[in-house]
């Protein structure tokens, strides 16, 4: 496996796997904003708006991550540790067929180079109080959970890893 920036022509293949895996996630948890799949035109945008990682295995593309640099003023941050520069760490993605073989841990693992070669401090992220929410995952990878909130109805957390080793 192999992981490195998604280009623009990866835009159909990031789009059929974020369907596969938002209707993969339907299917085990029922309808919520989990589940929203996105058109090739949101994934072209998101492209040019944020860093996104791609993890390879031959020449199919079988998970992703997006990064952004955090604003603070554009969500509530004040569960988060103060910091001068985070990175939000968004919409990790594994295909279900290749679930359980560390892609998704190995994706997080380059979230976190980058964000140490960036330079940030920290790298941020939400997941859903729910049996589709990822909070777990991301504990066991260094992550703490900082503070609740809420989209679209939905309870969720906040976490943060930081970039200084303790």
């Amino acid at each position: 496996m192999t992981i490195g920036n998604a280009m623009r022509a990866d835009a159909a293949a990031l789009t059929a796997l974020r369907v596969t895996v938002t209707s993969d996630m339907a299917r085990r948890f029922g309808a919520g904003p989990w589940s929203a799949c996105p058109s090739k035109a949101v994934v072209v945008r998101q492209l040019r708006a944020s860093q996104v990682l791609v993890a390879r295995q031959s020449a199919e593309v079988v998970g992703t991550v997006r990064l952004i640099r955090a604003n603070p003023h554009l969500l509530d941050a004040s569960a988060f540790t103060p910091v001068g520069v985070a990175l939000y760490l968004i919409g990790l993605a594994v295909a279900p067929d290749r679930r359980g073989q560390g892609i998704g841990g190995a994706l997080v693992e380059a979230c976190k180079a980058l964000a140490r070669a960036w330079p940030a401090q920290a790298l941020w992220l939400d997941t859903y109080e729910h049996a589709a929410g990822a909070g777990r995952f991301y504990e066991k990878r260094g992550f703490r959970k900082v503070g609740p909130t809420v989209f679209k109805d939905a309870p969720m957390s906040f976490y943060e890893w930081s970039t200084v080793e303790p």
